[in-house]
C-alpha cells in the first residue's frame, strides 16, 4: 500500500504543489500591492476570484499577465471576515459596475477585459449581461466557472454555512439565479470564453461549458487537459489559452474601431476656354 501511495504522490506532485501554493496565497488575504498605473494602461484586465478565495489567489496569473504587458487589477469582494467572497452575485456585480465605471471615467479607459475564476466568472457574466457591462468590456474569460450550476453547492444547502454564505443557494444546478442568467442572448460584440478541464473536481466540466447559440462567433468553450480547479490560475497550459483569448479580443476590437481608409478623389482643374 505504501509504494502505491508513494507512486501516487510522485505522479501528482506538481498538482499537489500547485494546490498547496494556491491555498497559501488564498490565506494571505486581500491585501495586495498596487502596481498598476492606470494613467498609462493600454491593456487593463480585471481579475475576479471565486468563492472562498482571495485576491492573492491570482498571484501567479497576475505576474504572468504583467510580464506580457497587461495592466492588471482586482477588487476586494468581501464576504465572511470581509474576505472570502460569500456575498450574493448580483450585489457583487453591482459593486464591480460601480468600481469599473469610476475607474474608466477617471482614467479615460475605453475597454477592459475580465478574467473570473469559478464564482468570479458568474459575477463577470452578470455584470456584462445584466448591468450594461458590455459597453465597457471587450473580453470575458471564465476559468472553471459553474455556468450550469455546481452540484457541490447542494451540500452547502444542508449546512449552517448557508446562513453566512448567501451565494451558495445561487450556485446549485437549475437555481433561479442560474436559470435567469442563462435567459436571453449574451451581448454579441463581447468575446466570451469559458476555459475548463475534465480533471477539475470542484467545477465539473459539464457545469463549466457554455450553451452556445447557433451562428455565435464570439462565444467559445476551451478545454485544457489534465488540470485541476486551482491549476487553472497556476499552470502555463491554462495561461496560454487565457493570453490567446485576450489577444484575440484586442485584435477584433482594433479591427472594429479602426476606420477604413477612404479613397480621395483627385481634384480635376477645369480650364476655362474662350
Amino acid at each position: 500500500m505504501i509504494p502505491e501511495i508513494r507512486q501516487y504522490i510522485k505522479e501528482h506532485s506538481r498538482d499537489i504543489g500547485n494546490l498547496l501554493l494556491y491555498l497559501k496565497h488564498t490565506f494571505e488575504g486581500n491585501k495586495v500591492e498596487r502596481l498598476t498605473d492606470f494613467a498609462e494602461c493600454d491593456h487593463p484586465v480585471l481579475l475576479l476570484y471565486g468563492f472562498g478565495a482571495t485576491r492573492r489567489t491570482f498571484a501567479v496569473l497576475e505576474e504572468r499577465l504583467r510580464r506580457d504587458g497587461f495592466c492588471v487589477f482586482s477588487l476586494n469582494l468581501g464576504g465572511i471576515f470581509d474576505t472570502f467572497n460569500t456575498r450574493c452575485i448580483e450585489e457583487l456585480a453591482e459593486f464591480v459596475d460601480e468600481k469599473v465605471h469610476r475607474l474608466c471615467q477617471r482614467y479615460k479607459l475605453k475597454k477592459i477585459s475580465i478574467i473570473g475564476h469559478s464564482k468570479g466568472g458568474l459575477i463577470g457574466r452578470y455584470y456584462v449581461k445584466r448591468l450594461g457591462g458590455h459597453r465597457k468590456v471587450r473580453t470575458l474569460i471564465t476559468l472553471g466557472t459553474p455556468h450550469n450550476g455546481n452540484p457541490w453547492a447542494l451540500l452547502g444547502l444542508a449546512t449552517p454555512l448557508l446562513l453566512i454564505a448567501k451565494s451558495i443557494r445561487q450556485l446549485f444546478p437549475m437555481s433561479p439565479f442560474i436559470r435567469s442568467l442563462k435567459e436571453g442572448r449574451f451581448p454579441s460584440h463581447v468575446r466570451f470564453v469559458s476555459i475548463y478541464s475534465k480533471e477539475d473536481r470542484v467545477c465539473f466540466y459539464k457545469s463549466a461549458m457554455l450553451d452556445i447559440p447557433p451562428n455565435s462567433k464570439k462565444m467559445f468553450n476551451v478545454e485544457v487537459k489534465g488540470l485541476g480547479h486551482a491549476d487553472l490560475v497556476m499552470r502555463k497550459t491554462a495561461y496560454k489559452e487565457i493570453k490567446k483569448a485576450l489577444r484575440a479580443g484586442e485584435k477584433e476590437d482594433a479591427c472594429r474601431i479602426t476606420p477604413k481608409p477612404t479613397l480621395q478623389r483627385k481634384k480635376v482643374s477645369r480650364l476655362k476656354t474662350r
